[in-house]
């Protein structure tokens, strides 16, 4: 299980990301589109003003049952494999129980 500390940061760090994104997206827009040295120069300033955490590419997914960072399956609701594997193996060793109970 990760700390609460560090779910908490990431926590803090979407909501960082859903703020300024707007904000963001207008400014590389500007960056990209304009063709006046000044303009852009501006533009990449204000965008360096921005907090840090504020970038998409700073937030990282987490499972969303032991907060492990990194191989998080998004289509199985954020999960990790290790929890998809001991998820899989309580459903095999219950169902087993019950077919032996049944039969």
């Amino acid at each position: 299980m990760a700390k609460k500390s560090m779910l908490e940061r990431e926590a803090k760090k979407a909501r960082l990301v859903e703020k300024y994104s707007s904000r963001r997206l207008e400014l590389k827009r500007i960056i990209k589109s304009s063709t006046d040295f000044d303009t852009i120069m501006e533009a990449q300033a204000k965008l360096a003003k921005l907090p840090v955490n504020s970038s998409a590419a700073r937030h990282s997914t987490r499972c969303n049952q032991c907060g492990r960072p990194h191989a998080v399956y998004r289509k199985l609701q954020e999960m990790s494999p290790v929890v998809v594997n001991l998820a899989g193996n309580f459903i095999l060793e219950n169902d087993c129980e019950y077919a032996r109970s049944s039969c």
